[in-house]
């Protein structure tokens, strides 16, 4: 619905000459890659956990905790990591929650510090590679670095992404993330050769991401091969709601509107505002003027405003610490967080949101504080 009415903003907009063609055409240029990409890891995960794969991996998990909660929530952040960096932050949000959710369940554990943890990791882990967030897709094209340029820019960030969140749930949680794990039966697989197959072609897919290939491409095969494997083993799972059209819309027309603004001095009037310095207290001026943004408007707009203005690669990095690990707080600030809630309220889970955004609000002030430090410490 959002995504529609912005759409006819544009059209409106482009129609009526306040949006310049040639901006328009810029905008398709950049980011039509950027989109594709989206569209195949979102079909990539969605096929991998139809197939079972994360159900698998899951058991395993379970089967490897040695009879420690502790150890099976690492593991879980383990996991919700790698998902995060690789597959990005929607992959963690909307398909592992429930995973990790059901698997606390079936062992009698409380879910709450699995949930925190697959929601908080996806937005303060996806600092690393650009396909763990689709800012960070806009960020290295803008920048023109390739996986591994992206990763050493983004890592002494991403680390503090990381172990900020786990402290925090380690804790504020520790009586529920403590003492023994009481076993579980083992689930057998609904189609052995199509999980073995689809975790085959996911395994292969996660190096492919940073091989130095276009991203959209590897994504690509994957999405194609899974779906030949899906198509012949469990075709009934096959649909058009694989595709994220939803997020495609809102984000065209999101680029478009944005840009119109920035057509119209939008850069101007925010340069005030975030400076341009490349100081620590001017980093992190940039990196709280993000988080702010983005929970009161999403983080994908709060990026695209003031994106013009972190062209410097350690103020784009602020920037993504801000827009990020920052956006956390309200409901609204990622995509990721409705789609979570979404899934939670489905599983029966209750989430008090005076208490979550207490909780997030301290997560984000100290991983962006600390993560701005540390790219400034890194970066001097």
């Amino acid at each position: 619905m959002a995504g529609g009415l912005l759409i006819l903003v544009a059209v409106i907009l482009l129609s009526s000459g306040l949006l310049p063609v040639a901006s328009a055409v810029d905008v398709a240029e950049r980011t039509w890659s950027i989109l594709l990409f989206v569209v195949a890891a979102t079909v990539v995960a969605e096929l991998a956990a139809a197939a079972g794969v994360f159900d698998a991996v899951a058991d395993r998990l379970g089967k490897a905790a040695a009879g420690r909660v502790v150890v099976l929530w690492l593991l879980v952040v383990a996991l919700a990591v790698v998902a995060t960096v690789f597959l990005s932050l929607d992959t963690t949000a909307v398909l592992l929650t429930p995973v990790v959710v059901l698997m606390a369940r079936g062992r009698g554990l409380n879910a709450l510090p699995f949930a925190l943890t697959t929601i908080w990791l996806a937005n303060t882990g996806s600092l690393l590679f650009p396909m763990s967030n689709l800012t960070n897709l806009l960020a290295a094209h803008t920048l023109g670095l390739d996986a591994w340029e992206f990763a050493a820019l983004m890592a002494p960030a991403a680390i503090v992404g990381v172990l900020v969140p786990v402290a925090v749930i380690g804790v504020w949680q520790r009586r529920a993330v403590s003492g023994p794990l009481a076993p579980a039966e083992s689930q057998p697989l609904e189609d052995r050769t199509l999980t073995l197959g689809a975790g085959i072609i996911v395994a292969a897919l996660l190096p492919a991401l940073v091989s130095g290939l276009p991203v959209w491409l590897p994504a690509c095969v994957a999405a194609l091969l899974l779906g030949v494997l899906v198509a012949v083993r469990k075709p009934a799972a096959l649909s058009w709601s694989l595709f994220p059209w939803q997020i495609v819309v809102l984000a065209v027309g999101l680029f478009l509107v944005v840009e119109t603004a920035h057509a119209h001095g939008l850069s101007d009037g925010a340069a005030p505002f975030v400076g341009q310095r490349t100081s620590f207290l001017a980093l992190l001026r940039l990196a709280a003027s993000g988080a702010l943004l983005a929970n009161g408007i999403d983080n994908l707009p709060a990026y695209l405003a003031l994106e013009p203005l972190a062209l410097d690669p350690l103020r784009m990095a602020a920037l993504l610490v801000g827009v990020n690990a920052g956006a956390l707080v309200t409901p609204w600030a990622s995509l990721a967080i409705l789609l979570w809630h979404e899934r939670l309220t489905g599983l029966g889970v209750r989430l008090r949101w005076p208490i979550y955004m207490a909780a997030s609000l301290v997560v984000a002030v100290v991983t962006v504080t600390l993560a701005v430090a540390a790219l400034s410490l890194a970066h001097p």
